[in-house]
């Protein structure tokens, strides 16, 4: 499909792209440049540099068709009413600003990075499973595990794109120059249909937990999670309900009592974390190491512009301030201090400054803010924030229970149960288990976490909550297929309204 498309989706086409092998923990990376793919697999180390490799684009934040800077937090949160795209001006983060906006086009916006790093994921798990078992010395367990890393990846990036793009090509073994301007889109059922598929064939050979020293890689705790959260897309409320009912239960997850200590770079692989996408902040990256960074530099995109005092790096860029509607929500709720900071409020009370960014509403989000605690002392500052992004966690796997529960006509008392467990963490009494009442509780325990503008689409509700910053029903519920995968031959064809 294109150039592009070959480039970035078809890497093993023309060799393996950049390798990786391990430094600290399971998900530093160190490059190591090309190798062939028929040269490589020769060896239980480099089909386990592989597996790594095949990881590696759940924390890519650059990259893409346009090359561009692309943390998926960004672009969601712009999309949800917790928060407006920010920054210095109108035209900074073009592609967030298209998307907070909705004046996406096939040519503008988030969608040239969603895409194309998410088949890069697709493409590198498709070339791990196909060589695999040809590895010469690799144990039968290994090959089990690293086959069922792989297949809960490939689902992973697929339910991405799924719920992304809606009409997307299953490409399911690797690609060559005379094929991949072939690729049809599949049905969205037969894409859900494979990733279900790959989910229960990964969880058998998954372990149930790891050391923290391999945290960051897959157990059977979050393989059933996210098949879990996926019969929850699909509408299949007894099997989401129960999946997510064996996660919540057999697998010694428990709500931490402190909710701001989910968040810190100090308490990773915390008790709550189900998935948790690991960032480091010990590679001294500089702005030579383009397209490397596996640091959270997202941290330092919400950050305040030009702060003065004390608690945050003055060097933010200002993005992503959190909406009056949010910050409206969460007053009075425990989680507020934890999740929004008034930097207006701040700097008035301790005769500090900032300077207001592009949007500015002087609400911040704090749950990944470049807290001066965090600041690591080696390469440039801005690119080695330590803050991991929790991807999937106990409390929104209680939410999601309680939710599949309800509309399955299932368990209502143990609804009431999970629903009660999230909110006296926190110190809030219990309110009556409804579905409306769940919507509002997965928006304030989960605000900021990329999880809102999913949630608005699959209930229905975008459209009236997002009115006011352009959404279009029937269009925007998807995004557009970027438009260089669209030209030259291929067989996509664009979504309706783009």
């Amino acid at each position: 499909m294109k150039s592009k498309y070959i480039i970035y989706t078809g890497l093993a086409l023309m060799g393996m792209g950049t390798m990786v092998s391990c430094k600290k923990s399971f998900l530093e990376l160190n490059p190591k440049g090309q190798f062939l793919e028929s040269n490589y697999y020769s060896t239980p180390d480099e089909a386990f540099a592989a597996v790594i490799a095949a990881y590696d684009p759940l924390v890519t934040e650059t990259g893409g068709i346009d090359n561009t800077y692309s943390n998926p937090l960004g672009a969601l949160n712009s999309a949800s009413d917790d928060c407006y795209a920010g920054g210095g001006s109108s035209s900074d983060m073009p592609t967030w600003q298209a998307i907070n906006n909705y004046t996406l086009t096939p040519a503008l916006g988030p969608h040239n990075e969603f895409w194309a790093i998410n088949f890069q994921g697709v493409n590198r798990t498709d070339v791990l499973l196909e060589n695999l078992p040809k590895v010469p010395g690799l144990s039968a367990d290994l090959l089990k595990r690293y086959t069922s890393e792989g297949k809960f990846l490939r689902a992973h990036y697929y339910f991405d794109l799924v719920r992304l793009f809606k009409n997307v090509p299953l490409i399911l073994n690797t690609l060559n120059l005379t094929n991949v301007y072939d690729q049809p889109q599949a049905t969205p059922e037969a894409v859900y249909a494979q990733i279900e598929a790959d989910l229960k064939d990964a969880i058998s050979g998954l372990p149930a937990t790891v050391p923290a020293t391999q945290g960051g890689r897959v157990t059977q705790g979050a393989a059933k999670a996210l098949l879990g959260k996926v019969y929850l897309y699909e509408k299949k409320w007894a099997d989401a309900a129960a999946m997510l009912k064996d996660v919540n239960t057999n697998y010694g997850y428990s709500l931490l009592p402190n909710y701001g200590d989910i968040f810190s770079p100090k308490n990773k692989f915390n008790s709550e974390s189900i998935f948790e996408l690991v960032h480091s902040g010990s590679q001294s990256y500089t702005w030579d190491n383009w397209n490397q960074f596996k640091s959270n530099v997202y941290t330092q995109m919400i950050g305040p512009r030009s702060y003065t005092g004390p608690v945050y790096f003055s060097g933010g860029y200002g993005f992503n301030p959190v909406t009056t509607q949010l910050a409206t929500a969460l007053k009075g709720d425990p989680r507020y201090g934890y999740t929004v900071v008034n930097i207006d409020s701040l700097t008035k009370a301790t005769n500090t400054s900032y300077s207001p960014s592009y949007q500015n509403t002087g609400y911040f989000i704090q749950k990944y803010a470049p807290v001066l605690a965090n600041k690591v002392t080696t390469g440039t500052t801005e690119l080695n924030w330590p803050n991991d992004y929790i991807e999937i966690r106990l409390a929104d796997t209680y939410l999601m229970e309680a939710e599949a529960d309800l509309n399955g006509g299932g368990d209502v008392s143990r609804a009431q149960t999970l629903l009660d467990a999230v909110r006296s963490r926190v110190g809030l009494p219990s309110k009556p288990a409804t579905l409306q009442n769940i919507y509002d509780e997965r928006r304030l325990e989960l605000a900021t976490e990329g999880h809102r503008w999913f949630d608005l689409v699959r209930w229905g509700q975008a459209p009236s909550v997002l009115a006011f910053k352009g959404f279009k029903a029937g269009v925007n519920e998807i995004l557009p297929i970027p438009l260089n995968e669209t030209l030259n031959g291929t067989k996509l064809k664009q979504n309706p309204g783009y």
